[in-house]
């Protein structure tokens, strides 16, 4: 998972980090710097000096300078010489030795032999390593401070610059408890963050106008849908009265007042997820998970008709819900029609629990890794024929998660078929 910054935070970092590393580079570049041309400098003033003692003095003769001190001798002298001297070819060494105030020094020693004469010059270095220790902590005191105001001047620039973005996201949340929206452009400036605030402001006109229609379409599939049906159910039942009704007609006319039903709870349902609102049970009723199961049952026998399909519904435990009826049979009817609509022949079971409703069949079954597949918007199973779009167990899933309940599908383990779960939390 991707690490989540905020901006002014990756701002203040970017920039204390660059000011930090420029100092460090400009720091090691001027260390290097003098350090290399301070060798190159005193090698070849050392060597240039010795080799002017070797031209112009004689062997034997101690030879001075305002600024190093050395000696030149010859092959029969170089016994004067200290031990550790004798011994070392033409050239700049590094040595330490102690000094006349008894501190060990370091020292750089040129020496340069020709003809019999060899030429000694000694440099104190130990000054110049004194001057290169504190210009090193002059450096690093100076990238630190630098760093330091880097990171001040960072803090600074982010507060100023994102400050902006900072009030468009106050005034959003501001939006979002006072639940209306007002145009967010006018109280910002000609700039990006103006522009992003007039974007804001389209996609809300855009979205808010969506919403509108949207609800107003709800409203008029509501009232449009709802009185034909109560028409239907009313005329129904009034013919249901009739004393000379046939058996045959007698039973259409439930069918017809059972699919009225049915249309009128898969409406309520559906608007109950266009607008993602969750109610319950008027007067604080509960509704009975048995019952709707059975009457699901009922309403799905006409698809029984000519199949060897035995239905049984078995109750373990007393199960209410806190949720609409109507929410309940839509979902039982997907799940129970689609069991009748696959099993061709042998048993589907409905069977309650204290805490679920399982809907057990003895179909063709599904594979394990189609199980969540087919709750998605258009897929549909195996054996489905050119019948339905697809959209039951999808309308299934989206009632489950408004009202917290667990839906799920799976193979049966010991035959063939499938099981399908909803689980009541």
């Amino acid at each position: 998972m991707r690490s989540r910054r905020k901006l002014r935070f990756r701002l203040v970092v970017s920039f204390a980090l660059f000011g930090f590393g420029l100092s460090a580079l400009f720091a090691f570049a001027a260390l290097n710097i003098r350090s290399r041309v301070e060798d190159q400098l005193v090698n070849s003033s050392l060597l240039d000096d010795a080799k002017w003692a070797n031209q112009q003095a004689h062997a034997g003769v101690p030879s001075g300078s305002r600024l190093l001190t050395g000696s030149v001798l010859s092959d029969r002298t170089i016994y004067k010489a200290p031990l550790s001297w004798q011994n070392l070819p033409t050239g700049v060494h590094d040595i330490n030795e102690p000094g006349d105030d008894g501190q060990m020094h370091h020292y750089k020693l040129a020496v340069y032999r020709e003809n019999g004469i060899i030429s000694f010059i000694r440099y104190d270095v130990s000054r110049e390593e004194l001057g290169k220790r504190q210009l090193v902590t002059s450096v690093v005191a100076a990238v630190f401070l630098f760093g330091l105001i880097s990171l001040a001047l960072g803090l600074w620039l982010s507060r100023k610059v994102l400050k902006p973005v900072s009030e468009l996201a106050q005034r959003l949340r501001e939006f979002r408890k006072n639940g209306k929206v007002e145009a967010l452009a006018p109280h910002f400036a000609d700039d990006e963050v103006g522009e992003l605030a007039l974007a804001l402001d389209e996609y809300a006109n855009r979205l808010t106008s969506m919403v509108e229609r949207d609800r107003e379409f709800n409203s008029d599939v509501s009232h449009e849908l709802r009185t034909p049906l109560a028409v239907i159910a009313s005329t129904t039942e009034l013919l249901q009265g009739s004393p000379d009704l046939t058996d045959k007609l007698r039973e259409r006319l439930k069918r017809i007042e059972r699919a009225s039903r049915q249309a009128t709870e898969l409406i309520e349902a559906l608007l109950l997820l266009s607008r993602a609102e969750r109610r319950g049970p008027t007067r604080g009723e509960t509704t009975d998970v048995a019952k709707v199961a059975a009457d699901v049952i009922e309403s799905q026998r006409p698809q029984m008709r000519d199949k060897p399909l035995h239905v049984e519904l078995v109750v373990n435990g007393a199960l209410s819900i806190n949720a609409p009826g109507s929410v309940l049979s839509v979902a039982l009817t997907n799940l129970i029609g689609n069991a009748i609509k696959y099993t061709l022949e042998g048993q589907v079971t409905v069977r309650v629990e204290k805490d679920r409703i399982d809907v057990i069949d003895t179909g063709p079954g599904i594979k394990p890794e189609d199980a969540e597949r087919l709750f998605q918007r258009g897929v549909r199973g195996e054996g489905a024929g050119g019948s339905g779009a697809g959209l039951g167990l999808a309308i299934v899933r989206r009632l489950c998660e408004l009202y917290g309940w667990d839906v799920s599908m799976r193979p049966r383990p010991d035959t063939n078929g499938a099981i399908a779960s909803i689980v009541f939390q």
